[in-house]
């Protein structure tokens, strides 16, 4: 098992922002659960997709291997997407009991047909949630917009959801969709503690991947001001050769941001993505740029 020096930082990182990090994983094998282990700090994050075909046996697997491997396991739990009460207290008896699962992230899931939930902020009011073991939520945020949801709606649903939480004694931090644009996200960033929100914030960013692979992912997630930048031409500036190198940069050297990490989405592949996250997190990544910038 690796672990992250605790005074590594980039060198242009001094609050540390990218050593915080923590990555989405769809599906992963008892394999890659493995290498994530030797890889990842202990105690790393994992979000667990929601996947419409995943049952429970095989999310809760996932999540107990997460666990014993010594990192930390997040389920996404679509609230749309959920069949009754019933089945989300089985889901989360058995995510407790068997993974020691702690945090969770709540969607409202894409479907147009909800059961008894009709959105994240049904299941944070109903879920029974801290009864069940849960401590902390994640609520999904959006710094170009949802397709489908207005910005008014989107503010106030995210107030409805915190109010909801503390109400419900959870700690809650803020997971945001990805964006390739270091400037759109430090706009809603700032709008977002203007608001007074001053609650943890996941950065979502996308791992190291190909151009068309981010092309894809951004049609399908709406992230239209990114994919027109990546259309124009401009993707090299934009996700560097690898991965959000320009996004890490310019957030580790903004102040007054509160509370951030990055939060990354592994479209290129698990493994690929965690090791991404610990060459940007470590001292020597941030003495390579600086000398190439010197040279």
């Amino acid at each position: 098992m690796s672990a992250m020096p605790a005074a590594a930082h980039l060198a242009t990182d001094p609050t540390g922002f990218a050593r915080r990090f923590s990555l989405e994983a769809t599906r992963p094998s008892a394999a890659e659960i493995t290498t994530l282990a030797d890889i990842l700090p202990r105690g790393t994050p994992i979000y667990l997709t929601a996947v419409p075909t995943r049952n429970t046996r095989e999310l809760v697997t996932s999540a107990a291997a997460l666990r014993k491997a010594g990192l930390e396991p997040v389920a996404h739990i679509a609230a749309r997407r959920l069949a009754d009460a019933a089945a989300l207290q089985d889901m989360l008896a058995r995510l407790h009991g068997e993974a020691d699962m702690r945090r969770l992230l709540l969607i409202g899931g894409d479907v147009d047909t909800p059961g008894v939930f009709a959105d994240a902020l049904a299941v944070i009011q109903k879920g029974n949630l801290r009864e069940s073991g849960i401590e902390e939520i994640g609520i999904g945020a959006y710094p170009e917009g949802h397709p489908r949801i207005s910005a008014g709606r989107l503010e106030s649903a995210l107030d409805e959801k915190i109010a909801a939480a503390a109400a419900q004694g959870l700690r809650v931090h803020i997971v945001s969709q990805f964006s390739f644009s270091p400037e759109r996200i430090l706009t809603w960033l700032g709008q977002l503690r203007a608001c007074g929100i001053g609650k943890p914030v996941k950065i979502g960013m996308a791992g190291p991947s190909s151009v068309p692979a981010l092309l894809r992912y951004a049609k399908r997630c709406g992230v239209a001001a990114s994919l027109r930048g990546l259309v124009s031409g401009a993707a090299a500036s934009l996700v560097g050769n690898v991965g959000p190198d320009r996004i890490i940069e310019v957030l580790s050297a903004s102040s007054g941001l509160g509370d951030v990490a990055p939060h990354y989405f592994s479209f290129g592949g698990t493994l690929e993505t965690a090791r991404y996250a610990c060459e940007a997190a470590t001292v020597r990544r941030g003495a390579d740029r600086a000398m190439a910038r010197s040279n």
